[in-house]
Parts: C-alpha cells; sequence; structure tokens
C-alpha cells in the first residue's frame, strides 16, 4: 500500500521549521508555540507513537460489525471489500496531505477554510463535533453494557462485574460509568498532546489483539474439533431483496477506516514530517490486518449465528472448557480497549469545538481555564448522553454515520475537485467523483435501512 509522494523533497523538517506555518486559528490540531505552549522539551513525535496514536483512531467499536458483513458478503467478497476500502482511505488521506502541503495549512479545518472559506471550515468542525460526540456516547454505552449489563425489552443482560459480584450497589451502570470517567477518562483527556497518548494507544491496540488471539484460539480448537461447518464464501442472492440486501453493509465498510480528522494533528508532532505517508501506511495495513483476522475468525466460529455485534455471541455458551472465562477475557479486553480509545477520539473533538466557539482566541493548550471548561463540559455531556437518553443510539446511527463519510470521504473529494491550485490529475477528481458517490449512496443505505428498523421496531430504549 502505498500513498504516493506527498512532499518532493527528502529534506528532514524539524517541528521549528513547522512553526513558520502554523495557523494560530485552525482547529483539528494542537498548534506549536514553543516557550507559549510550554512543550520546549518536546522534541517530536517518534513513529512508533505515530503509528499507535493513528491505528487506535480507526480501530473503535466498527470492528465488532465486521463479521456479520461476512455473513452478508460471504468471505471473498467480504474480505476483498475491507482490502479495498483500506485502499481507498489512504487514496483520501494522500490527497488531503498533497493539498494541505500545498496550500501551507496545518490543518483539516485549515484546509477546508482554504478551499471553501469560513463556511469549509465550519462545516468541517461540525462534522468532527457530531461524529465524535456520537462515537464516544457509544463507547460510553458499550462500556456500561459490558461490565454492569443492559435490560431490553424487558430482558436483563448480565454484565460482567453483575456475573462476578452479584448486582451491587456499585456495580448500576451510572456508577460503573462515573467511575470510569473520572478514573479513566478525565485524566487522559487533561493531556495537551495527542503524542502524550502514545503508551495507552499502544495498549489499546495490543487489547484489540488479545481479543483477536482469543477467537482465533477458540475457532482452532473448534475446528480440531470438528464442530465449525464450511463457511459462505461468496453472497447468497435468490432475489432482488437479497441483492439490495447487499448494500446494508457499505455503511459498516465505509465508516471502517475514518481517522482524517487525527491525521493533521499526528503529523504536526512528528519530527520528520516526511514520515506521515510511512505511518498512514503502516497503520492501515496493520488495521486491515486485524480487520480481516477478525472478520475471518468471527465468522468461521459462528457462521450464520454471527450477529450484528459479535461481541455479543460471546454471552452464549460456547461450548468448550473454560468457555465461560475466555467470554468474561473477551468482553473485558475490549471494554478496556474502548476506554483507551476514548481520549485519542476525544482530542479533535475539544480543538474543533474551541474553533468553533473561540475562532480568534490564543491557542488552547496555552489557555488552562479554556481547556479545562471545555473538556469538562465535553466529558458531562458524553457522560449524561450514556446514562440518560434512551434513543441515542438509533439517533447517532444517522447523524454519525453522515458525518463519518464526510470527513472520510465526501470533504477531501470536494477540496480535490475544487483544485484551488490546479495540481489535481485526471485520475484524481474521477477518484474523487467515484468516492462522492460511494459516501452519499452508503448514507441513502444507511438511512433508510434505519429508518426502516426505527419505524417497524421502535426506538430502542436501554437501562
Amino acid at each position: 500500500m502505498t500513498i504516493g509522494s506527498i512532499n518532493p523533497t527528502k529534506e528532514k523538517k524539524s517541528r521549528k521549521s513547522k512553526q513558520l506555518i502554523v495557523d494560530e486559528k485552525s482547529p483539528l490540531l494542537p498548534t506549536k508555540h514553543g516557550e507559549e505552549s510550554g512543550f520546549d522539551e518536546f522534541n517530536g513525535a517518534s513513529f512508533s507513537g505515530a503509528v499507535f496514536n493513528l491505528s487506535t483512531t480507526i480501530v473503535g467499536a466498527g470492528i465488532m460489525a465486521l463479521p456479520a458483513t461476512m455473513k452478508v458478503l460471504g468471505l471473498i467478497l467480504g474480505i476483498a471489500m475491507i482490502i479495498f476500502m483500506a485502499f481507498l482511505t489512504e487514496s483520501s488521506i494522500e490527497l488531503l496531505l498533497r493539498f494541505s502541503r500545498t496550500s501551507k495549512s496545518v490543518s483539516y479545518g485549515g484546509l477546508m477554510g482554504d478551499a471553501f472559506g469560513k463556511y469549509g471550515r465550519m462545516l468541517i468542525q461540525l462534522c468532527v463535533l457530531v461524529n465524535n460526540i456520537g462515537v464516544l456516547v457509544v463507547y460510553m454505552i458499550i462500556i456500561g453494557d459490558v461490565l454492569s449489563g443492559t435490560t431490553s425489552d424487558g430482558v436483563h443482560h448480565a454484565g460482567v462485574l453483575e456475573g462476578w459480584f452479584g448486582v451491587q450497589w456499585w456495580n448500576g451502570r451510572f456508577v460503573i460509568l462515573l467511575i470510569t470517567t473520572l478514573v479513566i477518562f478525565a485524566p487522559l483527556a487533561s493531556l495537551k498532546r495527542i503524542d502524550s497518548l502514545r503508551y495507552t494507544s499502544a495498549l489499546s491496540v495490543a487489547l484489540a489483539v488479545v481479543f483477536l488471539v482469543i477467537m482465533v484460539g477458540i475457532t482452532l480448537f473448534k475446528l480440531v474439533d470438528g464442530s465449525i461447518l464450511m463457511p459462505r464464501l461468496l453472497p447468497n442472492v435468490t432475489d432482488l431483496t437479497s441483492f439490495l440486501n447487499l448494500f446494508t453493509v457499505v455503511p459498516v465498510l465505509v465508516t471502517a477506516y475514518i481517522c482524517h480528522y487525527n491525521v493533521h494533528s499526528i503529523d504536526n508532532e512528528l519530527e520528520d514530517n516526511t514520515q506521515i505517508k510511512a505511518v498512514v501506511r503502516t497503520s492501515l495495513a496493520l488495521c486491515s490486518s486485524v480487520y480481516v483476522m477478525t472478520s475471518l475468525f468471527g465468522f468461521l466460529l459462528f457462521g450464520d449465528a454471527t450477529l450484528d455485534d459479535v461481541l455479543a455471541n460471546f454471552s452464549t455458551d460456547l461450548g468448550i472448557p473454560f468457555g465461560t472465562l475466555l467470554n468474561d477475557a473477551v468482553r473485558v479486553s475490549y471494554a478496556a480497549h474502548l476506554m483507551l480509545v476514548f481520549p485519542i477520539i476525544f482530542f479533535p473533538l475539544r480543538l474543533n469545538l474551541d474553533g468553533l466557539l473561540f475562532p480568534s482566541a490564543r491557542p488552547l493548550a496555552s489557555d488552562n481555564l479554556r481547556f479545562a471548561s471545555l473538556s469538562i463540559g465535553l466529558i458531562s455531556v458524553t457522560f449524561l448522553g450514556a446514562n440518560y437518553i434512551p434513543s441515542i443510539w438509533d439517533a447517532f446511527q444517522f447523524t454519525g454515520a453522515t458525518a463519518a463519510v464526510c470527513i472520510g470521504f465526501i470533504l477531501p473529494a470536494a477540496i480535490t475537485l475544487r483544485d484551488r491550485y490546479g495540481i489535481a490529475t485526471n485520475r484524481d477528481k474521477t477518484l474523487s467523483i467515484f468516492m462522492i458517490v460511494l459516501a452519499v449512496f452508503s448514507n441513502m443505505v444507511a438511512i433508510y435501512s434505519d429508518a426502516y428498523a426505527l419505524f417497524k421496531n421502535g426506538p430502542s430504549h436501554r437501562e
């Protein structure tokens, strides 16, 4: 996987040289202000730290929906689509970075402002706000479900802590999420540089790998045992309805690699910013490998019984020795993974809200009161949303998918077609048109399928 030449020179650029082009009003990145920001001792992010941060941005809750796409598409077409979307995501990021270099923009918001003016900058800020708030609320809901259980349609599904200790006052959803927020989310959200999250990001990726290793081990055990049937290799299309059903997985695949809102922040903190193309390539290769393995072994293990969220399959009897212990290990490792993903998604959320509310203020990192106020406010909104809004999941199935495809495909394509500096090739413009068509189509499918399910079944209520 390659993303082409982003900068024609091989010259190493230090953080000091990049200070010359920093736009203090640009959102989506922590600008570098030397003594003013108090970061003099920071000599630049490492390659590995950048890879872990970008990989953590990519691998979130969406990984759990990928095995279900195999049930619809079959293994061959499903895996091919996962790999294809990795290449398409790489192309969209390459376009962003190439136009950023040309326009001397150091943020996604700055690039949109350069191409479309103030309203373009505000549009990307709003998209990141909608997408990231939705993602963080869903993460918190999943953490609550896994640890303290959930009640749906009058049926209670016990959480891990309820299974271990029984129903206690301290393992209810509200208390668990409050403790998680105060002990984990708040301290990590107080860090002012994205590179400071490199160790938690590495641990987050490791936990996702732990989940994968356990699933692979269970699958191999059952393969040897002879209890796994031959999986479907190709989609089962028998009529128009089954054909149209193939497109319901498009939104999951299209949004699987959305990480564009953190690319500039990671690039700005690299000591050698020519490494960003290798960072993107390595992160996408790592994440696509995890995605392919999770999809393959998840579908092999559960077959046509694979649920939309494969994590739910691990609340049933696996029919193997130590099955209960392995179920709990999978669920706990994944909940811990999401806890560590939270701050890497929160980082651009705070910067974009600051850009919307205080576009002319001094850099956020140098204003402790503003930094703390925005952090506390956003964490509070996320916490309250996860606890008190019963249909929040349904709402963000609409807004989250729409904002995500705008961030990942529609806006990079629009910047390319705008081509303010005349650097876009015919291939770039053809690719951009394809990305817009794909994104709009996936949105239409997502909105139709979610609206149909919502009106047919009513909003989901979680307690």
